[in-house]
Parts: structure tokens; sequence; C-alpha cells
């Protein structure tokens, strides 16, 4: 294959010899271009892939430089354009198919350019980088003559710029990733770059050597593809007016911004979610199609570049008829991210790839499908047009649009050529997924095999590269062998290929038979380090034995480990005796030895002697090689480097032995691979190498493609005969193996073939054999039954062995059953609370302690959660408290008497702190009514707040001392007058030391904060706060007025809560007393004793009660202890103290406890009966009878005794309860006064912070329009930095337009010259001569175009497009071809010598060459004029921006000032004074006035009853006219009656026999056709009746509609009329004026005006009558004439 190289001057490296690439074999992964009609190309890693459609013929282009990035071509030059990927890349431009590089660009792109375009000309190529530049450049390409594209002149330092590859003009966009970036076709000036989120429009002006870009960004609609309003940001024009709280400014004033941010700025609400470009395309007529992620289809207008949203034709058929027939259609609906197929089975996914074609555009998505938009108009039709095997990622159709390539997500290439029988090729197939390993099919040097990440095997040709064979690994497998849970990372064979090694990532080694006739055969394991980083062996034909060496690494250490195996070869036939029974080799057959290398290595190799050992350093870039000690040795040996070379690549590598030992070849992460001398190391060849983004491995995953390389420069003929000679001898030495193993397969596969189904179940007949590799295992598709019948004999062996123990733990486990059986058996017997749960009879101690761990942890866990909650709780509550309790200053309390209990306090502290201390005031409540006082909560003042208040007073004290100073030398007294009198005044301050008031009165001053005798005269008047500093001030006064308000109606609180104190401290005294009355007279009456509830001691509820905790508390064992013993401890000390009371306990068995008997106690005593009253009266004595008369006398006495005593207390306790009640009157009348107070208190306060908020807003309105104005003047400046450079731009652009002008009218003169000097030159020949060589001077010769075949008109959308520079150099070309014919010999005049005649054939051909250039001048000088042109349109409308700002400043400056003067002040007015209605608000107060209340009264009172006059005139006029109407009802109705009367008699006479009396008399089934008429009437009557039900909904929604507009007329009916209230207020008032202004000079005006009117009147209806005259009469014409033009229809 042909091949291109591109050379890097900064790798001009000397090395021995050198390596080229053969073939590249790779699948493109960026969009394929078209090169030319036949040819396409790729990139592909290193190198740029270019693919005959027509040969499959490829040929390579490599870039030197890295890997190939992004990749353009161009069509009419045939270049490819192509960037690289490193630091600063480059953009390379060649040539095809010479593949010859044209030019090398440099730009400032640190990183990677994202997209490439070449214009339709090829002479501009157009370039975007991604982060941190995000630049749109463009850039010279070729020798741009300045004709290119459409015309122009060819420049001197044009060449000069194009080989230093300048760039034209460059733009950056911060942050845009563009995705895809496209020339007009028709115009190189448009370039169209779109993004996920926006679509713009860059146009190119160009003027001589001058290139500008300019963008322009398209609007894009909405999600649901409407348009949305965009108000300007800037200059809003829809801001409402607000006469009040001055003007209205935009968002960005009010965010306070000031910078650039400010135009683009706008409120969350105000954003809205676009339509997302995916793709787009442009159209012949320069407007661009674009498709959205939501599903919508955009047509973007060339002109204005306005977006308009095309409509889907709906005209497709039904859908059970589609079903029928197998057809498809699409319903395109606005889903975010799909373009939904309505049909059955098949989606159609959000296209990602668009390419236009005539009549629409051929789109497609992942879906497989490719369609067809029809589009006219603003509509669409969508239509099936092709079926690709998986999704589509690229269309783009070829020059001559004869074929459109179609390209898949895995890589693979499509033709479809059009025609009249259409075909549909696949030009080159992608294997599914990377290149995951690659190796040579050996014996033999023409094939090798790629295996990818899918599984896929290929098989392909080395001299070609063309994939001979593929197969797919996704069958199932017919045997498994499972070699380790562990992950597999190595998998290779020895060079001799007897053994198989497998490493796993736990360090397992695995040995497996190679040999196909051995099935595979598992030989055992070896045990290594984990992490296995490479395995290498050593398998030489004089030796018996394999060498294997493993390379580790040792975590921590920093160095690397290296195990030497050494496997026999005859292991395959005495491996159950190297093997143990578990299958690991013995180490007394398989001898190991381990060394250390004490830095780490990425990559370890074992020479072929077995003496040395070569790695790849992992941190420096070394190779190392290492000798092996010749003496055996025990444990590790520390190895040392022997030789040390240094290497060119970077980044961690990999080593590799070729297959004769004597070249070392490596590769490293930087991509290049080089092959070495095993002795000395040095560089033999050098080859680059696509990067790998992670490990480099010896089979490269990881890598796209592959490569074929082989030696460029010749080497020794001994090193050669070398390689040959080892290649014959491994032949000789396995060439009977090979016959061996391929008889094998071959006899296998021919007994698989003729035993069909058996095969599935036979071990032996096996089709193939299939080694998978896979992450997880190694899966054989066949297990021998030798391993299994050894694995059974190992396991039989074993149960012999232990067969005894086996039988004693089995008889001692029945036993322990039937133990625990029994157990269960006797626990369901038992009752439920001595039963034990079922889990608790498990035997398996270790689940069971399991478990409890498990347990105890889930309780630990738990316990932990609420303990973390708890403290999470109390944080939040000391947080709260912190706030909202401590850090007050005055904390409020409250009183109320009441006989209920207190509340229930919860327990959860946050809560019910949040809910009582947030800033919430304590109350006091009265006695005996309903009145709750609250006080003010309030914090200490801050020291910087004192400060500020402290500055202010000071501040104004002098001020006010300046004034009264003024004041006084205006007056002009006299100094001691003065010093007398400032005299006075401090001694009345410091002996008064009353509170001054302020001057103004309380309806100015705004407050009634002087009844709180608050000092308010440092206050300023509301109609002098114009400053900001002055209402700062006046803010901070305000609030120390407030905070004094509030002190001293808290201090008046304090003093009513002592008070409630102490009355609720005498109550409780009273009722002791009051208690100890009652139990005397053991009356059932409660004792009412006020008590503080908790919102009137709130810090209460800061400590929880235990009787408040409704939940047990959780007590700890050694808590439970301490309790019991306190318990024990206060038991015995009572019982030692009752024991030693020897005294008391005398007094209270003697006397009952007392020694003296009180007063009280009479209540309670009683007379002892004497003891012979138990005896009957008869039986009494003379004695007991006395006895009997003196206790009864006692009785008597101590009853009266008893009743004094009970009046007594009563009066008592009335007289303790009166007290109580007139004591808490009194408090209830002092906190009513004190209510009222808190009221008016409140009121004061809210009227100081109104005034707070009005000074407040009008600060930050202040801010806001200091924010505007920095804005407009940053603006301003913006603008005026761009009217400079519109100013130098038109500078400039005017002065090359004079130089090209000039220049222009030089080449101008000259030809005129040449034309006028004509006849001089040849005046020496005979004039008639002369004039025929003028008319033959004169003469042009006709240039035909060519042609184009009519059936690519057909098939190109675009037509012909604007010429290049190439063009115009051919078209020259050919015209200079004509002009050789014209000087023919044939055409000289006759008679004219030759050498007149070569002279003049000179002179004409130098005339043509200076009218073509003037032709080119002249069209350059048309371009450069139109650029100036656009240049001062720029700069006028920078001008025009300018003074729109100006304008605004003025605008807003005169508003400021507006509202600098325009004050809000707050004044007090009576209830009663303002006249408003309920339901409206009135806040504009600009015409009102304050007038007397009599006055509106007296007035309303006059409306009020001219009002009733005019009602009842009206009724009474109703009551007539209603009359008039019912007279003439009734005569309307007797004149229809007459007419129905008068019918009827019409009707009777006219009466005929009819044909339905015909058909009744003749028709026999009569009743059977009415049935059917019937029948049709009640269908007829069911449609009506449906109809008109669906009438009757509408008319009842239109009712519903009209009643709302009802309800608004009568609202509005309702304004109205209270506006005519007032207008006939006005009218009063005016005909008032005018009566006394005088009515005579009002009634002359009046009548003069309705003269006037009169006579306008009467001469309109004159001239109104002759116009209907004259209607008429043309309407008589016009019927008459009309007539004329109508046949005239006689009736027959």
């Amino acid at each position: 294959m042909a091949q291109g190289r591109e050379r890097d001057e900064a790798h001009n490296v000397a090395i021995g010899s050198s390596l080229s690439v053969r073939w590249v074999q790779g699948f493109p992964k960026q969009n394929v271009h078209f090169v030319n009609d036949s040819t396409i190309c790729y990139p592909c890693g290193n190198f740029v892939i270019f693919l005959n459609i027509e040969t499959k013929k490829k040929t390579v282009l490599q870039c030197m430089n890295g890997i190939v990035g992004i990749v353009a071509t161009n069509v009419p030059y045939e270049v490819v354009a192509f960037s690289d990927r490193r630091l600063r890349p480059l953009i390379y431009i060649y040539n095809f198919p010479g593949l010859t590089r044209r030019t090398k660009l440099k730009g400032n792109v640190l990183l990677d350019y994202t997209l490439l375009s070449f214009s339709y000309c090829g002479t501009y190529l157009a370039s975007y980088s991604s982060l941190p530049e995000f630049e749109l450049a463009l850039w010279w390409t070729s020798e741009r003559l300045y004709d290119d594209c459409e015309h122009g002149q060819s420049s001197g330092s044009d060449r000069q710029n194009w080989e230093l590859g300048v760039i034209l003009c460059k733009k950056s966009q911060p942050g845009t990733d563009v995705n895809q970036m496209t020339f007009n076709p028709m115009n190189w000036h448009q370039l169209c770059l779109s993004s996920p989120s926006a679509l713009t429009v860059w146009t190119i002006e160009r003027s001589n050597q001058e290139h500008y870009l300019k963008a322009k960004s398209v609007k894009l609609p909405m999600e649901d593809g409407s348009f949305f309003n965009e108000t300007d940001v800037i200059f809003p024009q829809s801001l409402p007016k607000d006469p009040i709280y001055g003007p209205v400014l935009p968002v960005s004033a009010i965010a306070g911004l000031v910078g650039e941010e400010a135009e683009t700025f706008r409120p969350k609400d105000d954003l809205y979610t676009l339509l997302h470009p995916t793709m787009h395309c442009w159209t012949p007529t320069s407007d661009l199609y674009v498709g959205c992620e939501e599903g919508h289809l955009l047509m973007i207008s060339g002109e204005n570049f306005k977006a308009t949203v095309l409509n889907k034709m709906e005209d497709e058929p039904p859908r059970e008829l589609l079903r029928e027939s197998g057809l498809f259609f699409l319903d395109l609906v606005s889903i975010p991210g799909l373009i939904i197929c309505d049909q059955v089975g098949r989606n159609l996914i959000s296209p990602v790839t668009m390419a236009y074609q005539k009549g629409g555009v051929l789109a497609s998505g992942i879906d497989g499908f490719v369609y067809s938009f029809l589009i006219k108009d603003t509509n669409y039709k969508v239509e099936d047009f092709l079926e690709v095997e998986g999704p589509v990622e690229h269309l783009m159709f070829s020059p001559s649009y004869r074929m459109l390539l179609i390209q898949t997500d895995k890589g693979s290439i499509y033709i479809y050529t059009f025609g009249e029988e259409p075909t549909f090729e696949k030009v080159l197939e992608a294997c599914d997924g990377k290149f995951q390993a690659t190796d040579f099919i050996t014996p033999g040097n023409e094939y090798f095999m790629t295996l990818t990440q899918s599984g896929e095997v290929c098989v392909w040709g080395i001299d070609d590269g063309v994939c001979v064979s593929r197969i797919c690994l996704n069958m199932p497998a017919i045997h498994k062998a499972f070699l380790s849970k562990s992950p597999v990372q190595h998998l290779l064979y020895d060079q001799r290929g007897i053994y198989l090694l497998v490493g796993t990532s736990e360090g397992y080694i695995f040995v497996i038979n190679a040999k196909p006739s051995s099935l595979f055969q598992i030989l055992g394991f070896i045990e290594v380090g984990k992490d296995i980083l490479q395995i290498s062996t050593v398998s030489l034909l004089e030796i018996d034995m394999v060498k294997v060496m493993v390379l580790s690494p040792l975590p921590g250490t920093g160095r690397s480990r290296l195990e030497i195996l050494t496997l026999p070869k005859r292991l395959p036939q005495v491996s159950a005796s190297f093997a143990d029974q578990r299958g690991r080799l013995r180490d007394e057959f398989v001898p190991k030895s381990v060394y250390e290398i004490e830095h780490t290595l990425s990559s370890a190799v074992l020479s072929f002697r077995s003496n040395q050992i070569y790695g790849f350093c992992n941190q420096v870039p070394y190779i190392c090689s290492y000798l092996l000690p010749e003496k055996d040795h025990s444990g590790i040996c520390i190895l040392k480097p022997y030789q040390k070379v240094q290497s060119k690549q970077y980044g961690p590598g990999m080593l590799s032995l070729s297959p004769h030992g004597l070249w070392l070849i490596t590769i490293a992460k930087c991509g290049f691979l080089c092959i070495r001398d095993i002795q000395t190391l040095p560089v033999k060849g050098l080859c680059p190498k696509k990067q790998s983004p992670n490990k480099y491995r010896a089979l490269q995953r990881n890598v796209h493609i592959f490569l074929c390389v082989e030696m460029v420069r010749r080497v020794g003929g001994n090193l050669t005969n070398e390689i040959l000679e080892h290649s014959q001898q491994l032949l000789t030495s396995l060439r009977n193996t090979m016959d061996e193993e391929n008889d094998y397969l071959s006899i296998t596969r021919r007994d698989s073939l003729d035993s069909g189904s058996e095969a599935e179940h036979a071990v032996e007949k096996v089709l193939y054999i299939y080694v998978c590799i896979s992450l997880s295992s190694i899966s054989l598709y066949h297990c021998c039954l030798n391993d299994i019948l050894v694995l059974f004999q190992a396991i039989k062996k074993e149960v012999k062995l232990f067969s005894n123990k086996r039988t004693e733990i089995k008889r001692g486990i029945k036993a322990l059953v039937k133990t625990v059986l029994d157990m269960m058996k006797e626990n369901k017997a038992v009752d439920n609370i001595a039963k034990l749960e079922p889990q608790e009879f498990g035997l398996d101690l270790e689940e069971l302690e399991r478990l409890h761990d498990e347990s105890e942890e889930e309780v630990a866990k738990i316990r932990k959660d609420v303990e973390m909650q708890n403290l999470a709780k109390r944080y939040l509550a000391e947080l709260i408290k912190e706030e909202c309790w401590n850090s007050m200053a005055v904390k409020g309390r409250a009183l109320k008497v009441t006989d209920k209990t207190p509340a229930s306090i919860s327990y959860d502290l946050s809560q019910h702190l949040f809910s009582s201390f947030l800033y919430d005031a304590t109350h006091i409540r009265c006695f005996h009514i309903p009145y709750v006082v609250e006080n003010f909560p309030m914090k200490e003042r801050t020291d910087e707040e004192l400060k500020e208040l402290k500055k202010v007073v000071q501040q104004k004290n002098i001020e006010a001392e300046c004034l009264r100073l003024q004041k006084e030398i205006v007056e002009a007294q006299s100094g001691i007058t003065l010093v007398k009198k400032h005299n006075e005044e401090e001694d009345e301050e410091e002996e008064d030391k009353t509170v001054k008031d302020s001057n103004l009165p309380n309806y100015l001053l705004g407050s009634l904060s002087t009844d709180f005798r608050v000092h308010t005269s440092l206050l300023s008047s509301q109609l002098e706060l114009h400053s900001r500093e002055e209402k700062i001030n006046q803010i901070i006064l305000l609030k120390d007025i407030i905070y004094k308000v509030k002190t001293a109606f808290n201090n008046e609180f304090d003093a009513a809560y002592k008070q409630k104190e102490i009355e609720i401290a005498r109550i409780k005294e009273r009722n002791v007393r009051i208690h100890e009355i009652i139990l005397d007279l053991d009356l059932q009456e409660s004792v009412w004793q006020p008590e503080f509830e908790d919102c009137e001691k709130p810090e209460r509820t800061l400590v929880v009660e235990n009787a408040e905790i409704r939940t047990l508390k959780h007590v700890t064992a050694w808590q439970k202890a301490k309790t019991e013993l306190l318990v024990t401890h206060e038991m015995e000390q009572w019982l030692v103290s009752q024991g030693s009371n020897l005294r008391r306990q005398a007094l209270m068995d003697m006397m009952g406890g007392v020694l003296e008997v009180k007063k009280e106690d009479i209540l309670r005593m009683v007379i002892p009966q004497p003891a012979f009253m138990a005896k009957p009266e008869t039986l009494w004595s003379e004695e007991e009878r006395k006895k009997f008369k003196e206790y009864e006398k006692k009785v008597k006495e101590l009853n009266e005794e008893r009743d004094k005593y009970r009046k007594s207390l009563e009066a008592e306790m009335k007289k303790l309860q009166n007290a109580i009640q007139e004591s808490t009157q009194s408090f209830d009348e002092h906190l009513k006064r004190l209510f009222e107070k808190r009221v008016k208190a409140e009121m004061v306060v809210n009227q100081e912070e109104l005034k707070i908020n009005n000074l407040v807003f009008s600060l930050l309105l202040d801010e806001e329009i200091s924010s505007r104005e920095a804005f407009l003047n940053n603006y301003l400046t913006r603008k005026q930095e761009e009217k400079s450079q519109t100013a130098e731009a038109i500078r400039k652009a005017r002065e090359d337009l004079d130089v090209y002008k000039e220049h222009y009218d030089n080449l101008v003169a000259e030809d005129k010259v040449l034309d006028r000097s004509f006849k001089k030159e040849f005046s020496e020949i005979p004039s008639y001569q002369v004039d025929i060589l003028y008319k033959l001077f004169k003469r042009r010769p006709r240039i035909h175009k060519q042609k184009v075949h009519s059936d690519t008109n057909s098939l190109v959308p675009f037509g012909e497009r604007p010429g290049s520079g190439k063009l115009n150099k051919d078209a020259f070309a050919q015209l200079m071809k004509a002009m050789d014919d014209l000087d023919n010999i044939n055409n000289m005049p006759e008679g004219l010598d030759p050498s007149v005649w070569d002279h003049f054939c000179m002179t004409r051909r130098t005339k043509v060459e200076n009218e073509q250039e003037v032709k080119q001048k002249a069209a350059g000088l048309m371009e450069m004029a139109a650029f100036l042109r656009r240049r001062t349109d720029d700069d006028e409308k920078v001008q025009h921006e300018i003074e729109k700002v100006f304008h605004e400043l003025i605008l807003l400056q005169e508003d400021k000032v507006k509202f600098q003067l325009n004050l809000t002040i707050q004044i007090l007015l009576k209830q009663g004074q303002v006249e408003l209605e309920n339901f409206q608000l009135l806040l504009d107060y600009s015409d009102a006035v304050l007038i007397n209340r009599n006055i509106i009264e007296d007035l309303n009172s006059v409306i009020r009853t001219q009002g009733q006059k005019k009602v009842a005139s009206m009724m009474e006029s109703k009551e007539v006219h209603k009359g008039i109407f019912q007279i003439e009802w009734e005569h309307k109705k007797m004149e229809m009656e007459m007419e129905d009367l008068n019918q009827k008699a019409w009707d009777i006479q006219m009466l005929f026999f009819s044909r339905d009396h015909q058909k009744y008399l003749n028709e026999p089934n009569y009743d059977t056709l009415i049935a059917v008429q019937i029948g049709i009437m009640e269908q007829t009557i069911a449609v009506i009746d449906k109809t008109h039900k669906k009438n009757v909904e509408n008319c009842k929604k239109l009712l519903k509609k009209l009643g709302r507009c009802s309800n608004q007329k009568d609202i509005a009916n309702y304004t109205l009329s209270c506006n005519l209230r007032e207008e006939l207020v006005a009218v009063s008032e005016r005909k008032d004026i005018c009566n006394a202004m005088g009515s005579k000079l009002t009634c002359e005006k009046i009548a003069k005006e309705r003269y006037e009117n009169m006579m306008q009147y009467q001469k309109l209806t004159k001239i109104s009558r002759e116009q209907a005259e004259q209607i008429s009469i043309l309407q008589a014409e016009v019927e008459r004439l009309r007539m004329k033009t109508f046949p005239a229809l006689v009736q027959m």
C-alpha cells in the first residue's frame, strides 16, 4: 500500500535502523470525509487512512508527532487537513493523491483542536479549539489570490502570509463547547457554529488584506416550540411608573450589578429552557435546517436569522391499514431527547446526523433507520428511506451526490448509490469493540489473529492486512473448567508450545498442557506473589525444561519480586506424581528461586541463556540488566543492576524478547516502539505507535489499531542468517508435533460431522476446541475424564482414612438431636410464661453468640442514635435559649389569678422554647376581667449601636447650637445678652432636666411618641430629609425613640408586675386564714388562689420536673443499688428518732398531745355523756338525775359558744374575701389603664417603625439609582471605547480604499492609454489596414462554458457555486488559449506584414490582460466599498447606543432629583377626616385636599336628596312606558290572531287531494311504510337530540362565560356609578362656580356654540343628501349594466 509520512524537525534523532509502516488496519471513531468522488478518508491513531470506494485500495498518511486529532477535507482542491494531539498542536495540510505536505499551521492553541472546516473554494480553513481558549480562527490554507471564491486580485504578500501560516482573524467564546461547524456552501462569508445550547452564525467580512468576524446569535424557541417576548435588559421600555415610591428600575439595578454581567442578568423566574440543537445543515438559499433534542425541526432564515418551527403534516392513513400493509409512519412529538416514531414496534430516537438533499433532508439516529424529511414551506413530511444494521452516527453525500455515505457507531461504512437500480454496499466492516490481544498464527508467517472486548476473533493477512475470516465467541460452552475465583490477568504460551500458563490476581499460576490432543489437561498450579505484572518464559530446543519467571510488586516497600520456576518437559506424562491431592505442584519437583530488586519494575524478561534478567524501571527512564548468581541459594537474593541504559521513552513500559532471543522490544507510554540488541541495548529501529490510555502490556490492550512493521534498512548478513536458522530449527523440531495435532483436529472434526447430534453428549467427539478468556475465569470447552477420576480417588482415600471418627461424630449428633426433641416436646406442655422460644433450642453456640452480638450491636447503635438525637435537641435548645432568652435584657412577667391548674409542660425543650421564647412578650393577666397585658421583650444595645447613637446625638446638638448662634447673630443681639441667655439656659437645663418636645405638631411629626415624654427635638423634619446621611441619622434617632418608648412602658409594666406579686402574696396570707376557718366550720367550699401561669413566668419551661416526664427513666444497676441504700438508711434514722421521743409519747397518752385548749377547739369539743345514761331513765337515781341536768346545761352553754364562735368566723371570712375582692378589682383597674397604654405604646412603635421602613426603602432606592447610574456610566465607557475602535476601523478602511482606488484608477488610465495609442503604434501602415486591425483589436473570443450533465444538475442541490481562485485561473487560461486561436496567421488580413501582425497580437494580448486585471480590481473595489459601508453602519449604531445612554442618564438624573425632592411623609389624621370606599384603597393622593368634614356631609345630603327625586321620577316614567308596551303587545297579538284566522280560511279553500292521501288508499302495507318512516324519523330525532344536547352544553358554557363577563360588567358599572357620583359632585361644584362667576357670559357662549353646531349640522345634512342621490343613481346604473350582462331566462 502507498503511504505518506510527515516528519517533524524535533524528532530527527539519528538511530540505527528505522521501521516503516507496511499497512494500518483500523476503524473510524470520527466522521468520515470524501476527498473526491471515489475516495474517503478517516483518522485512525497516528494515521489518516484513505480508502478508494471502487478498488478498496488503502493509502496511509502517518503523523509523526502523535495521534491524529480532527480531520477536514476539501473536494475542489483535493486536500486534507488534520491536527495532532499534543501540547500546542499543529494543523497539517496535505494534497491528495500525492500526500505531500503543502503547509503547516501553528496557532496559539494550548491543548487541542476540536473542529476543522474548509470553505467550498478551499482557500479558507476555520478551526475551533476547546479548553482553555475556546477560539475560532480563520486561516489561509493555500496561495490565495484576491479572485478566489468570488473575485479579487493577486497580492505579492499573500504568498508570504500563506507560507507563514498567518491567522486572518480569530474570536474567543469562553466556556462554549461547539459540536458542529460548517461553511455556507453558497457563500464562504458565512460560518455556522452550533453547540448544545446555542446556534451562532458568523459573518466573515473582508477588505483587501483585512478580515473581520462578526457573530449573530439565533434566538431559539422554548422547549414547546413557542417563542417568548424577551425584554431589553439594558433599556427596558415596559417598566411601570410608580408616582409614590419613586422610579421603577431594572432588575440588574435592584441586584446591584454595575459591570458587564448586568447586561445579561435575568432573574430565575425569567429564565426558560430553550431547545437544544444537535445538528444543522445549509440549503442553497443560505437557510439553515436545525434538528433539536426535543424533536423539533427548525428553519433559520439566511437573511434575518430568525427561527421558524416546522410543522409535521398529519396526512397518514389509519393505523389499522398500516399494520395490515406493513407500512411505517412517523409522528414527531416534543419529548426531550426523543423523536417518537408512532408505529408498532419501533421508536425513532432524536437524530444525531443530518444531510441536505433536494426538497428536504436525510436524518438518522441510533435506531438504525435513515429517514427522509420532505419539507415544503413551513411543513414537512417524514418517510422511511433506508434501514441499516446499527445506529447511524454520520451521513454525507459524495461531491456528485450520486452516493450517500452512512457511518455507524461501530465504525462500519456503507455506500448507498442512487440510480435507476440503487445499490447498498458495505465498504468497511468494523470489528465489534477494541482490540484486546494480537498474536501470530504459527507455524508460518502468513496470518495473525486478533481478539476484541466483545469476544470477536479475526484472522488477518500479514502481507496486506485483509480480514480473512472472523468468528464471535458468544456461543454457550460445552464444558468448562473453573480454575479460580480470582480474575485471570495473564495467559502465555512458552516458545515451544508445551505449556499454557495462566496467571490470576491472587498469585496462582496454573500450568495447562497446550496440546489439543490432551484436551488441555490441567497439570497443577503454583503459588507466587499477588498482582502479577508479567510472566516470561524460556523454552529452548537444546534443553528439556521450561524456565518461567514471574514479576510481582511488593506493596509499601518500593521493591519488586522475581520468582523463577523450572518446569520439566515430561511433566504432562507424570503430572499425578508431581502434584498433591489438591493439584498444587510439589516444590521438590518444581524448584523455585526468589529474587528481589531494590526498585520497582514495570516489566521484566528472562534471557534465553537464563543467566540474565532485563527490566524496565517504573520511576526512572532506564532499562537495566541483572546477572543471576551461578550458585544455588536459599531464601531471597537481592539483585543489583549489572548494566543500565537510559531510554528515550518516558512513562512505564513493557519489554518483550524476539522469538530467537537476540532482540529486545520496548514500548512505553509515549507510544514509541524500539528494537534493541540484547547485548549492548542500542536502538536498532523506532516506530511511533498509538498511545494506550492505561497500561502498556505485551498484548497492547485498549489499542484501537494494530500495525505491521518491517525493517527498512538491511541489517548485517550474520544477524539475518541467525534469524533464518532459528526459524528453520524451530519448524523442524515442531513439525512432527504439528502434524500429529493437525491430524487429531481433522479426525475430531470429521467424527463430529458424522455423529450429528450425538456429539453434544460424547466427550471424545468434539467439533471445535475453544479457549475463552475473560476477567473472571478461563472456560475450557472440554474437560479431561482422568482428572475427574483422580479427584474421586483422592476423596475416597480421605473417607476411608477418617471413617471411625466420622461414625463417632454421627452417633453423638443423633443423641444430641433426640435430647433436643424431647426438650422441645416438654416445652410445648408448659405455661406460656415459662415457654421458651424455638430459636433458643438452637445448639449452634457460635450462631447464638453471633445473634447475641448482633443484637447488642443493634442496641448499642440505637442507644448511640438516641443519645445523639438527645444531644442535638439539647444543643438546639441551648441555641434557642441563648438567642431568645439569655440574650434578652428585658424578660417579661405576667400575672393571673385562676382556679385552674397550670398547663402541662412538654418535655421537648427545643419545640417548647421555640414556641414560647421566640421574641414572644410576656404578659400580665387580670384577676376578673379578660385583659392580658404584654411587655416589650428587648435586647441589650450593642456598643456599636450606642457609639453611633452618641455620635448622631452629638452631631445634632452641634447643629442645633450652630443654628441657635446663627439666629442670635442675625438678630444682632449684644454679646452680654447672649452670655446671659446662654447662662440662663444652662441653669434651666441643670435644674429642670425636663423633656423638651419638638416644635413640630404631632400630625407632622407622624407619631404620638411625645405622649411618653420622649425627647424628639433632635429629630429632623420629615420635609427636610433629602440626603442619605440625614436619613441614616433619622433612622438611628427613631430606633432610639422606639427603645425609649419600650423602656418607659416596661418600667410601668415591671411596677405592675411587682404589685401583682404583692397582691398574690397578700391573697395567699388571707387564704391561709380562710382555709382554717373553712376547716373549722367544716364547709364544702374551695379557696380561690391565683397562680402564675407558664405564659406569665416563661422561665418555668426551662426546668423539666419529674412529673412532666411520662416515660420511665432508664436506671442503671449502680443507681438502683444507691437508691435502695439511701431508703434503708432513712428508714433506720426514722425508727431511731421515734424510739427516743418518750416525752411526746407520754403527752399523747395523757392529754391527747395538747397542753392547752384553744378557742378554735370549741367547735371540736364534745362533753362526754355520763355512764348511767346507758341505763333506762327509770333506773336513774336522784344524784344521777342532777348530773344529767348539769350535763344538759353544759351542752347548752357549749352550743351557745359554738354558735357565737361560728358567726364570728363567718364574719371574719367574709371580711377577708371582701378585702381580696377589693384589692384584685383595684389591681384590675390599674391593669386596664396599663392595657390602654400598651395599645398606645404599640401604636407609637408601629408608627416609628413605619417611618423607619419608609426611610430604609428610600435608601434602598437611592442605592438602586446609584447602581443604575454606575452601570450606565460603565456601559457608556465601553461604548465609547467601541466607538473609538469603529472610528479607527473606518479610518483604516477608508485609507485602504483610497490606496486601492488610486491603483485602480491607474490601471484604468493605462487601459485607456493602450486604446488611444493603438493607431499611433500602427501609423506606418495604410489607414484601411489600421481600421481593420482596430476592429480585430476590439474583438474578443467567445469562451464556451463546459456543459454539466443534466443528471448531475438534477442530483446536486446546490447547483453552480461561487468559483474559486483555481477556477478563475482556469477561465483566464482558457481565454488566453482562445486568444491563441485569434492570433493564428490564418486570421491575418491580406497584405499585412507578418511582423506587424505579431506586434499587433502582442499588443492585443496586453490589452486583454489589462482588462482582466481591471475587472478584478473593480470587484475588489466594490467589496472594499461595501466593507466601509458596513463599518460606517456599525459606527452609527454605536453612536446611536451612546446617545441612547446619554438620554437614559438624563432621565435617570431627573428621576433621582425628583425622588430626592418628593419625600414620603407620615401624617397623623383622626378618624373621619379621610373618606374612602371599603373595597378600594387609594394610594395616589397627588390631587387630594384636606377640607372640613361638614362641607362633605352637606354636599352628600344635597346629592342624596336630588338622587331620591331622580329615582322617583324614573320609576314614574317606567310605569308609563310599561303600560304603553302592554297596550302595544295586545294590539299586536290581535293582529296576529287575525292573520292566523285568514290563513286557516285560505287553507280550507285550497285544500286538495294530495299524493299522501292517494298512497294511503293505494298502498296495501301502508302501516309498514309508516313504521319505516317513523324509524327513520326517530333516528333523525335522536341525532337532532344529541346535537341539541351538545348545543345546550355549549350554550351553558357560553352562559357561564357571559355570567362571568356580566359580573365583571357589574363591578365596572358599580365603579362607574361611584365615579358618576363623584362627577355629579364636581358638576354641582362647577355649577356653583359658574353661578358665582356670572351666568350671562356662559349662556352667550353656549348659545354661540350651539348656533355653530346647528349650522355645521345643516351643512353636513345637505352634503349627505346630495351624496345619497348620487349613490342611488350610480346603483341604478350598476344594476342596469349588470342586467345587460345576464341572459334573459324565460320560464317555459
